[in-house]
């Protein structure tokens, strides 16, 4: 039997918690039926009023970078850093990302531009011309059943002298980080299959698809450009 997909319109919505940096929404898709969602967005911006074409066409919350770098006559490497996450109270493996400045939204290049902001800010990497940066998927939903929070995936290419050039001094604000962790194919392809960072912890969604992006072979692809 088909159902009726619910429509939720902006006055089916009442915003129970608003703060700087989140907020939850309580969103009336039937009378008396409610579900809640956790989100970066104001309330003009939630994702669960826009239209199919509006929704299609937003820019996500922030960009994932999927950094590949390469040094000469060595195998190519994944950038990864063990980044403190507050709500899990301990460092994870992670890659380089940040959210999308308000600055970067009227440009047609916001999520590159993130990117190379972030990779530089977390990793000390400065991205040269000649680097490779391209968009692997422009929005990915980091848990629809909680939460509207979005990424982009974005990957960087960049071949590097040495790793010398490796610096985690440019972290702002609250960003803490306990160093790096570069695997090459074989080593990345151990970890997937662990399901564990080398130090047995797990990790987050976006690490693993760095690592099955990075040892599929596609960022290979020269036709895929930004």
């Amino acid at each position: 039997m088909d159902k009726k997909t619910p429509v939720i319109r902006d006055e089916d919505v009442d915003i129970l918690l608003d703060t700087k940096y989140i907020k939850v929404a309580d969103l009336r898709y039937a009378p008396g039926k409610h579900y809640y969602d956790v989100s970066r967005r104001s309330r003009e911006d939630l994702l669960a009023t826009k239209s199919d074409g509006e929704f299609r066409s937003t820019l996500p919350d922030a960009v994932t970078c999927i950094v590949i770098v390469r040094e000469k006559a060595k195998s190519e490497r994944l950038l990864l850093s063990y980044e403190y996450r507050y709500p899990l109270g301990r460092f994870m493996l992670s890659p380089p990302a940040g959210l999308i400045d308000p600055e970067d939204r009227g440009c047609p290049d916001a999520l590159a531009r993130c990117a190379v902001r972030e990779i530089e800010e977390e990793t000390g990497l400065k991205l040269k011309d000649t680097d490779r940066i391209f968009t692997v998927n422009p929005m990915v939903i980091s848990s629809p059943g909680f939460s509207d929070e979005s990424n982009a995936l974005v990957c960087a290419v960049a071949d590097v002298e040495d790793l010398g050039c490796l610096d985690q001094s440019g972290a702002v604000g609250g960003e803490l980080f306990d160093g790096f962790l570069l695997p090459d194919v074989s080593q990345a392809f151990s970890i997937l299959q662990l399901g564990r960072d080398p130090k047995g912890n797990p990790y987050p969604l976006q690490t693993w698809a760095a690592l099955m992006y990075f040892v599929s072979g596609l960022w290979k692809d020269p036709g895929r450009q930004n």
